[in-house]
């Protein structure tokens, strides 16, 4: 019997696996998602995104449900062993630049809930669960082949997809598959991560507590109304069998806890985690791209490895579901990985340098905590570069237009636009509707105006005085080019000139 044929195949059905199947079926793409798992993987395991990533899930339809599961984070605050503040760096209240705090918690097994509700919305998706992928092939051009066995019968089969999203995390098949191999960039701690419910009022400060000491490093957070998390680093001689039990781990958690006693305090999990960073040599071969840990594991020290995932779920989709409708030429394809995969290794870099101050020893170290740390909070502005929420631009490519490297400090192409407000109270996300568009200070002329929906898109003007308006100018641009997942292809001083960068679309969008 001849295998059934998919457009899209995605391997994992995590967040990533998930987040870029629900943006392929929003565009009307069939997808089908193959998980190993029967449900929802119950322990949590990621607990932080930023407002970037809030903003995807925004475009989901999950802006009000992910608000209703998840916790503000206030902040930071550098402590020494005996909990003596060294630096706390505040975030301001309210919203960023994309109109979401900049910092959230979560339980991972809440999200993926809401991922999988949402994504049953969508007809042209499917999840089959206890399904183990066992090979993944390629024969020249043609469509890819994925075979699987059913977990629960036994009974095995195969699928022909056009493209094959390999979202199988850190021990990926779909990456050996391609060839790929993870490098090694030189970072490795051993950490005990507690996940603890209680109804007790811990009445500490909300926001991240990172404890700075090279003998027993430590973060705490508070991920929800009843549930908490702690992070300690491992000695040599340690595991995690060390620390099954409440009073066990009670000694550790006290500094939090204090009175609470320890039959108040549900350790909902205690698992040893292997801090790593590393990143795939390769994301791509021919038909078969890897997301998510399949491609690149970051130290958890500054949130970012589910985030990660989730920014290439958003980049590749829409440029993915534009070949697949043939709008745009399989070339920019390439762009996936050129866009990426320098961003996940500053993210990487970033992580290591947090992590590296908080818990290395030696002088340096105890200079740095006791002489420079204590002053941070001193240095005007520092709180609000520390906690900036923006990540770097993207590289260039052939969707990222503009100076190189070394001309970038001002340019916005590759940078996120801001999901700035209207008059009406939509934010810019709503007005564009997934389409490219081109931001104009003042209004264009009707040419311009008539040409952007020519190619498929939008033209309007940033309202006087607004976020968008100011992010313009402060760019020394008259107009932007914006693509569908909110990033800047082009800036500049000519909009008629920028509009040809629009892509065509192949048909004449309705006013």
């Amino acid at each position: 019997m001849t295998a059934p044929h998919v457009p899209v195949l995605v391997v994992g059905a995590g967040p990533t696996g998930l987040t870029v199947a629900t943006l392929l079926a929003q565009r009307g793409v069939e997808c089908l998602l193959l998980d190993r798992w029967a449900s929802i993987y119950p322990q949590p395991r990621a607990v932080h995104l930023d407002d970037e990533v809030y903003r995807i899930l925004a475009r989901l339809g999950l802006r009000e449900e992910f608000a209703a599961i998840s916790w503000p984070c206030h902040g930071l605050r550098l402590v020494d062993p005996s909990m003596r503040v060294l630096a706390e760096l505040r975030r301001a209240g309210g919203t960023g630049r994309h109109g979401f705090p900049e910092a959230t918690m979560f339980d991972q097994p809440e999200l993926e809930r809401l991922l999988r509700a949402n994504l049953e919305r969508h007809h042209t998706a499917t999840l089959r669960g206890d399904i183990e992928v066992t090979r993944v092939t390629q024969d020249g051009a043609g469509p890819v082949r994925v075979d699987y066995t059913d977990r629960v019968s036994g009974a095995q089969g195969s699928v022909l997809a056009d493209h094959v999203l390999g979202c199988d995390g850190a021990n990926s098949l779909v990456r050996a598959a391609i060839g790929a191999t993870m490098q090694d960039l030189h970072f490795e701690q051993r950490w005990l991560v507690v996940d603890v419910a209680t109804d007790a009022e811990l009445d500490e400060w909300e926001g991240v507590h990172q404890v700075c000491d090279p003998y027993r490093a430590a973060t705490y957070m508070r991920i929800g109304r009843h549930r908490y998390r702690w992070e300690f680093q491992l000695r040599p001689h340690e595991t995690v069998e060390d620390y099954r039990h409440i009073d066990q781990l009670h000694p550790l958690l006290r500094p939090w806890t204090r009175d609470i006693p320890s039959d108040a305090l549900h350790v909902v999990r205690a698992a040893e985690y292997t801090f790593r960073a590393q990143l795939a040599d390769h994301w791509r071969d021919r038909r078969v791209f890897l997301l998510g840990d399949a491609a690149h594991l970051t130290p958890p020290f500054v949130g970012q490895g589910l985030c990660a995932g989730i920014r290439d779920a958003a980049n590749l989709a829409w440029k993915l579901a534009a070949v697949l409708d043939g709008s745009l030429p399989e070339q920019v394809l390439d762009s996936y990985e050129a866009e990426r995969k320098p961003h996940a290794r500053a993210m990487i870099r970033l992580a290591k340098l947090i992590g590296t101050a908080m818990t290395q020893g030696g002088d340096a170290g105890t200079l740095l905590r006791r002489i420079v740390v204590p002053r941070l909070a001193r240095i005007p502005g520092l709180s609000r570069i520390v906690l900036d929420s923006e990540t770097p631009p993207l590289h260039r490519s052939a969707l990222v237009l503009g100076p190189r490297l070394r001309l970038r400090r001002r340019r916005l192409a590759g940078r996120l636009c801001p999901n700035g407000r209207f008059g009406d109270g939509r934010r810019l996300d709503e007005v564009t509707g997934g389409r490219f568009a081109l931001v104009t200070i003042g209004p264009a002329s009707p040419t311009v105006t008539a040409e952007a929906r020519r190619r498929g898109g939008v033209c309007f003007a940033a309202p006087a005085d607004s976020d968008l308006h100011r992010w313009l100018r402060r760019g020394r641009a008259r107009a932007a080019v914006v693509r569908p997942d909110g990033t800047v292809l082009h800036a500049g001083r000519d909009p008629s000139g920028l509009c040809a960068a629009l892509p065509h679309h192949g048909h004449e969008e309705e006013s």
